[in-house]
């Protein structure tokens, strides 16, 4: 038997490669008919789909979404390389991220999908594995898997990653120049302003200096989206995406505080009168008000259903009675958007309604001033630059003015028209996290020496770096896809519940694996590493955790299958 020495490394680039993955993406399309249709086969009666057999089946809805996600993410990097291509810039790191991202997904549609660390779809769960068997066999396929992720690939990766350290990114987004200036200026706010002191405010357990607040006020971060018109900037969800990313690589809590602010506007923007949007959107561009998101109960979680915080009208105010719990940013914030039950004959979505309430900011001496209304902070791991808290009201008031829209039971509706923008922005946050961690994984295993070298020299840690550079990139093209479906005017829930679920389990790897690369280092709380993890961890729980991610993902899959 040959030594693993003397075995020959593969060449690090297929022949023909953009011709092997051009033929590669309709066949994990293929794969995805046919898991759909054997879901449906499993969950339909009398041609309607049966939510009993749904939650039954549940693991096998949720294996389906997972499929779904995978044969997305090869279809973007297809036309990620594509766009590349035509503009004369698919250049080597470009082609082995093409390379490896499909070789890895192929090669996990034919085996088994990661859903998470112990589970896993495999096409024999759905009954599939022939169909599989058909539509991976050909070819260009079978090339990709045998030939594409292979050590050669991986090293040669890492290698021009050295090479490109000052650059934004691993590989180029294949973004209009436009989105590459405004990467640029807030990639130097958060290497300047936020990145070296970020593990200090985690540690402290304190909030964001309100000048680094103001100073985003002042680039533009939480009028970015808003209409021109009422003092924003216009722009789309792709450059929101760019700003959320950059923000978010030099934290999380950064470039998370435009969450709140965009939630409270696309809520007035879509369903505000015309006198909210002109009182409100003009104060939420500026920063001269701070909004907070205030909808989950300690007893509903993601079953917004069944809310039970009350809202009474009582003249020309409603008064508020009930308990909110992970509210972040609620002590800083000056306005609370709240979802809360109008008609207390109901039990159900119908009678939700959403205010503008008003609140005052918090003092030096007390958390939450306002009258009806307390407060408590709930201590958690990481996410800790705004911080958690409990609230409860009672009898707190809110001026009947302040009803979103002028309309009661329009609640759910209403906040249903902001999950696309909001999973879209967390998924951006996860590609942000992700590549903060790679970053502190790459410069780790770049100073580190063990054994007479550094750690990036051996296998097991720049495979670690090739693969995070891979899954960054698709989750990035991942979330720019949902938002250019977002801004032109198209329906996007599936596609930004896929940038999300996939988004969410890359910035967990990557923070994982960042941590491994350190070693008992990574452990210590004086290594930022340590903080990633934390942060990192939050993103496969809030905007829908995973498993209701998957859920709505196989619910609209299953629309319009024969």
């Amino acid at each position: 038997m040959n030594s693993p020495a003397a075995i020959p490394a593969a060449p690090a680039l297929l022949d023909d490669l953009t011709a092997l993955t051009a033929a590669a993406a309709p066949a994990a399309e293929s794969v995805l008919m046919s898991a759909r249709r054997a879901l449906s086969a499993m969950v339909t009666v009398d041609g309607k789909v049966s939510g009993a057999l749904l939650e039954q089946n549940q693991r096998a809805a949720h294996a389906v979404s997972w499929i779904a996600t995978y044969a997305q993410s090869l279809t973007q990097m297809q036309a990620w390389s594509e766009r590349l291509s035509a503009a004369g810039k698919l250049g080597e790191i470009e082609k082995l991220i093409l390379q490896l991202a499909f070789a890895e997904y192929l090669a996990q549609l034919q085996g088994g999908v990661m859903m998470s660390q112990n589970e896993f779809a495999r096409p024999a769960d759905l009954g599939i594995a022939e169909d599989v068997a058909e539509a991976l066999g050909i070819p260009e396929v079978q090339a990709l898997i045998a030939g594409g992720n292979t050590n050669a690939s991986r090293r040669r990766l890492v290698e021009l990653m050295g090479e490109q350290k000052a650059s934004s990114t691993f590989g180029d987004c294949a973004l209009d120049e436009e989105f590459d200036m405004i990467r640029d200026q807030f990639r130097r706010f958060a290497d300047e302003k936020v990145a070296p002191f970020a593990h200090e405010w985690h540690l402290k357990d304190e909030l964001i200096p309100i000048e680094i607040l103001n100073e985003m006020g002042e680039l533009g971060v939480f009028g970015l989206t808003i209409p021109e018109e009422f003092g924003g900037f216009g722009m789309g969800k792709t450059a929101m995406c760019v700003v959320s990313e950059e923000l978010s690589r030099g934290y999380i809590g950064v470039g998370s505080l435009g969450t709140r602010s965009e939630i409270a506007a696309e809520l007035i923007i879509s369903s505000g009168t015309p006198e909210q949007k002109d009182h409100w959107l003009p104060k939420i561009a500026s920063a001269e008000i701070l909004p907070t998101a205030v909808f989950t109960e300690p007893n509903t979680g993601s079953d917004l259903g069944s809310l039970r915080t009350r809202a009474v009208k009582d003249g020309d105010v409603y008064k508020v009675t009930g308990n909110k719990t992970w509210i972040t940013h609620a002590a800083r914030a000056d306005v609370m958007t709240m979802l809360v039950r109008t008609d207390p004959e109901t039990t159900n979505y119908s009678g939700l309604s959403m205010f503008l309430a008003e609140k005052p900011r918090m003092t030096e001496t007390e958390d939450f001033p306002a009258e009806g209304m307390t407060g408590g902070e709930i201590e958690v791991l990481g996410y800790r630059g705004m911080k958690e808290y409990e609230l409860g009201f009672d009898g707190f008031e809110i001026k009947a003015e302040n009803l979103l829209g002028g309309v009661e039971g329009q609640g759910f509706k209403q906040l249903m028209q902001t999950f696309e923008s909001a999973r879209i922005q967390t998924a951006a946050r996860a590609v942000g996290v992700a590549q903060c961690a790679m970053e502190l994984g790459m410069q780790y295993a770049e100073d580190r020496k063990q054994f007479g070298k550094s750690l990036i020299a051996f296998p097991r840690v720049y495979d670690k770096l090739a693969m995070m550079a891979v899954e960054i990139m698709v989750a990035r093209q991942l979330s720019y896809h949902a938002s250019r479906e977002k801004d032109e005017g198209r329906r996007c829930d599936l596609e930004a519940g896929m940038a999300k679920l996939l988004g969410a389990r890359v910035a967990w790897a990557a923070a994982d694996n960042a941590l491994q690369i350190h070693g008992g280092n990574g452990f210590a709380l004086e290594y930022k590493v340590s903080r990633v993890l934390c942060d990192a961890r939050i993103l496969n729980i809030f905007e829908g955790a995973a498993e209701i991610q998957a859920q709505v993902i196989a619910r609209r899959l299953l629309d319009g299958v024969n």
